[in-house]
Formats: structure tokens, sequence, C-alpha cells
């Protein structure tokens, strides 16, 4: 059975392909445009597929407020205001179509997660080749079916959605018209510990929702995100900067570039190592089936002797008989001479079968 899959910018994304890795430009740009430069060339250095922005305003995301709903407390970003979070991290919308054309002139795919309809004027405006959902948009279902209304492919991240609520956000993107559609499982703390993950809701996300399914993964390390591939994640997003000691919004949880390098190449592994359900002998094995134990003898006898039991023994190597024909050889009739360390072979017997 053919797994799901989606394209993005012609590459197939499936649970039959390696591993699409997304480093997520996010607020790491710090204000800094040529920041925004270093951090997508670096990423395809790296190897990551795919480089991806986050396109807001503050006006377009929250209220200028700094009533307690508006307020931030405990957590990484505790004692700031929404607004004054965005204002800083947010990336200014005229940067959008130069970063577009250096991604495309370095030939690294970019896109990125509109968080209001203007946002996704903007991008289509750049012809961006897919959207993302971020998991905090995963319940504005009218938002959804708006990104789903360009016709291009979606990716919708989980994190805090319960299974109800992916499944509204799925069926508002199938009805705005979105044909190629994935889901990240994610989990919505920054950073957030490995044991929150439950990794085994990704096989079960397969299953339910039928979708190509990755991981939006917001540990400090790799292990998380490359275990996911075992158990059939297809996409992997990780925050990705070029100094975690930079000192933004997001720069503490994000990835450094020695790590994605690693997260490329190691993702890509296990998903080869993953391979499918295979119980012959591999290549790599073939040159060591003499090194298996067999019967031998291990005494001299001749011609018309019955073999007895402390003449043959299940030694290395492998060219005799295998040793679960042991039984069957004590008892039996030579038809010819044998020698010590000479391997047993159903030719030495006078019947010349295994019985």
């Amino acid at each position: 059975m053919t797994s799901p899959s989606i394209s993005i910018a012609g590459r197939r994304i499936s649970e039959e392909d390696a591993p699409y890795v997304i480093a997520e430009l996010s607020a790491n740009h710090n204000g800094k445009f040529e920041t925004a430069l270093k951090i997508i060339e670096s990423a395809k250095a790296c190897g990551a597929d795919a480089i991806k922005l986050q396109t807001y305003k503050p006006d377009t995301i929250t209220l200028n407020s700094d009533a307690e709903d508006f307020c931030i407390r405990g957590g990484l970003w505790d004692g700031r205001s929404l607004y004054e979070l965005y204002q800083e991290a947010h990336m200014p919308w005229e940067w959008h179509k130069p970063l577009f054309d250096y991604a495309h002139k370095l030939g690294l795919t970019i896109f990125s997660s509109p968080f209001d309809k203007t946002a996704v004027d903007l991008l289509e405006g750049l012809n961006a080749p897919a959207y993302k959902i971020a998991s905090f948009e995963a319940v504005d279902l009218p938002l959804i079916k708006y990104v789903a209304s360009t016709g291009k492919p979606m990716i919708i991240s989980t994190g805090m959605a319960d299974a109800e609520e992916i499944q509204e956000a799925v069926e508002a993107a199938r009805e705005g018209g979105c044909k190629e559609l994935a889901l990240l499982h994610c989990v919505s703390g920054y950073p957030a510990p490995a044991a929150d993950y439950n990794l085994l809701t990704i096989p079960d996300m397969m299953q339910r929702f039928g979708l190509v399914t990755g991981l939006s993964d917001h540990t400090l390390d790799n292990t998380t995100a490359i275990t996911s591939v075992a158990l059939g994640a297809s996409i992997i997003e990780k925050h990705f900067t070029l100094d975690r000691a930079g000192g933004g919004p997001d720069d503490s949880f994000s990835l450094e570039p020695f790590e994605l390098e690693a997260l490329c190449r190691d993702s890509k592994t296990a998903w080869a190592a993953k391979g499918r359900v295979d119980y012959g002998r591999k290549s790599s094995e073939q040159g060591n089936i003499q090194f298996r134990r067999s019967l031998y003898f291990v005494k001299d006898q001749k011609k018309g002797e019955t073999v007895l039991p402390d003449a043959v023994r299940s030694v290395r190597p492998g060219f005799g008989l295998p040793p679960k024909f042991y039984d069957s050889i004590v008892g039996r009739t030579l038809k010819n001479d044998v020698l010590s360390c000479t391997p047993v072979r159903f030719s030495d017997f006078e019947d010349g079968n295994s019985k």
C-alpha cells in the first residue's frame, strides 16, 4: 500500500522518502536583515530541504494592550506583553521578497507561516510554494480555509490541539480546497522536555488521519527528532539560529549550524536504517556466512564405519552441514573415508540425504 504524500517545490514528501527537514528561521534574525540572509545561507549549507519564515505584524497577531490578558506570566518570555514580544520578533514584510529571492538563488525552498489573511496575500504575491499553520493558529479555522483556498500544500502543526481540534483543522483545510495536507506532532513548550513528546502519537496520527505526518521539535537536541523518523515522521521542523546565545526571543531553544547539519545527516541515516520488513540475508552479511557454526569431523574415519557422537562437532567456520543435523548424522554409516577437520556433508553417507 502506497503511503500518503505531498509535494513541495517538486520534492515528494512521504514515509517512503527521506525525511524533509525544515529549518525555522522564526525570530532568530534578531532584527537584522543580514542575519536573516546568513541563516538562510547556513541552512542550505547544512543540508536543510527548506527554510521557513513567520509572516505577521504585531497588529495582525495581537492587540497593543498591557492588560493582564495580554501579558505573559512564566516561561521564557515572562513579564512581557504579547505586543512587545511580537514587535521584537516579527519579520519586517519588506524583507520577504529579498529573502525569497536569495533562497531561490541558493536553490533552497522557502515558505512561511501566515498569521492572518493579509500575510497570505503577501506570500501569494511571492508565489510561496506551501504554507505552514502554526500550532497556536490550528484553532483558527477561517485562516486555515483561506490558506487552503490558495491550492498550495499545507502543513498544520498540532501543539496543544486535541484529537477533535486536529480533526476540525483537517476538515477546514479540506473544505477550503487543500488537496495536499500534512500534520506535525508538536509540543508547544519553549523548550519542551523530550518526555513530553510521547512520540507514539505519530503512528497513531498517521493511522487516525491518513496524512503525511511529521514532527515540530522544540527539544534542545536531535534525539527526539531522529527517534521520530523510526516511528514514521516524514517531516522534521526545528528552529535554527547562528548562535544559541544570541539573546533573541527564540535563540535559546534553536539548533546551531553544526547541530542542523547533524540532524540532516542523521535523520536520513535513521530513515535508511528503518527500511522495510526483511528477514533475508543482507548484502553486508554475505562475506561473513563462513563464520557461522557448522558440523565438522573431528576424527579420521574409514568407509563403512558408524559415526559416533564424539566424531563430529559444531564449530566455526560454516562450510559443513548446519548444527541442526547433528542428531541425524550420529549413527549413520560412512560411504567413504573422512579426515578430521573436514566439513560434514550428506554425500559422506550411504543414503546421501537429510532423512
